[in-house]
């Protein structure tokens, strides 16, 4: 056989958001939970994670390529996964290219891989949790790796946490488990993408730079150091899983939204309550909060629910269509572009919404009246600038693997990044 073949695989994996969070371990070498989580997955038309894995005798070691640089794979985190994949492949057998592997030789063969997020890396939005989530799925594939997406889970949890819930669409939910290998902490799809439509989700990208605080380190100091955040995991969070499933389950949009919010805000908390105190939300996030409270109160039962995760970012859920558009026009009244900025850049993702909301170009920006719950000048303030764009987008579906070889990001030729 000849030595120069080069074998690929390319998948797509989304992001998720947490709506009951996970925050804190009890076990960081593992990535073992203080609690279980529930979260929704995006659609990875608008956020998702694109890796390429390739194999070939030709390669000298593991090497991995993040958004066109190349990174160091030396971390734990990706020696584990690669690790709990390598020790599950199957054989491989590709007749056309003449390629056959056995399951013994992919101890000896190094993988390529190469890793592309279409939304910004460490700013709160989730990125490495498609990321390793993308990783484990792709090598999963092309190392003929028979485990279910349960199992899968939590291999990827040991690369990033929240990376297990990514591994399905619709709403997720991480079960912390009991044991203290980590084998029953995996993550289980409660509801697919389809149960819940109506649901539009808008995301205020308030900051695409890096976190100052990660949340690896957040997380630890929390453990360390927060009282809050014991009695959050014993007492809170339990009784909010069950709130939440069931809420989930009926379509039950004015809990979801009361747990949604409530979750989000105490996890804010705990990280106030840490010593010393982790700041993720800023002054930009809070007037979105104060926008969508306002907004809540005046309807008389929930529109809108928002929760925020390490970061600025505002993922703002909205319990329909119509709602959406209402949000989006208070977004923009509140939180216009600045005016050289370019609409259709402003607001991406799902772009029929504006269209619905009768905003077309800037001048129809500039028309938006103040909503009817503003009712006096300081709050009808505007900020420029503050937001830097917004997605518009929904519940979306699991990881899927991408056929067509013009999409995969590495040449099945050299084997290295296109």
């Amino acid at each position: 056989m000849a030595e120069n073949w080069v074998l690929t695989t390319t998948a797509q994996t989304p992001t998720n958001i947490a709506v009951i969070k996970y925050w804190g371990k009890r076990d960081e070498t593992l990535i073992l939970p203080v609690n279980s989580s529930i979260s929704v997955t995006l659609d990875p038309t608008h956020l998702c994670t694109t890796t390429t894995v390739a194999v070939s005798p030709a390669f000298q070691q593991d090497r991995m390529w993040l958004n066109g640089k190349e990174i160091s794979l030396s971390g734990g985190r990706y020696q584990n996964c690669l690790r709990e994949i390598r020790s599950r492949a199957g054989d491989v057998q590709d007749k056309q290219k003449g390629i056959k592997i056995e399951k013994k030789d992919w101890e000896k063969l190094h993988v390529h891989i190469a890793s592309y997020n279409n939304f910004p890396t460490a700013a709160g939005l989730a990125s490495s949790a498609a990321g390793f989530a993308c990783l484990v799925f792709a090598l999963a594939k092309l190392m003929n790796v028979k485990e279910d997406l349960s199992k899968l889970s939590a291999i990827a949890r040991q690369g990033s946490g929240s990376a297990c819930r990514s591994l399905f669409g619709g709403f997720v939910k991480w079960i912390m488990g009991k044991e203290e290998d980590g084998s029953d902490s995996h993550a289980v799809q409660l509801v697919d993408e389809k149960h819940w439509n109506d649901l539009v989700i808008i995301i205020a990208v308030v900051s695409s730079r890096q976190k100052e605080t990660s949340s690896t380190t957040g997380m630890r100091e929390s453990v360390e150091t927060s009282l809050l955040l014991k009695h959050r995991a014993e007492e809170i969070v339990p009784k909010r899983i069950v709130q939440m499933e069931e809420a989930i389950k009926n379509w039950d949009f004015a809990s979801f939204a009361q747990l949604t919010c409530a979750d989000s805000n105490q996890f804010h908390a705990v990280c106030l309550d840490t010593s010393p105190p982790i700041f993720y939300m800023n002054d930009t996030s809070h007037r979105i909060i104060s926008c969508v409270e306002k907004w809540n109160r005046t309807e008389g039962s929930p529109q809108v629910a928002y929760t925020f995760d390490a970061g600025p970012n505002a993922v703002l859920i909205a319990r329909d269509r119509k709602t959406a558009m209402q949000l989006l026009q208070r977004l923009l009244f509140h939180f216009p572009p600045n005016p050289d900025t370019d609409l259709n850049s402003y607001v991406i993702g799902d772009k029929s919404i504006l269209k619905e909301a009768g905003i077309e170009r800037m001048k129809d920006v500039q028309a938006l009246l103040p909503p009817p719950e503003v009712k006096d000048n300081v709050q009808a303030q505007k900020y420029p600038g503050d937001v830097s764009y917004f997605i518009c987008t929904k519940p979306g579906k699991g990881p899927v693997l991408l056929s067509d070889e013009s999409l995969a990001l590495i040449d099945p030729k050299t084997g290295l990044p296109k």
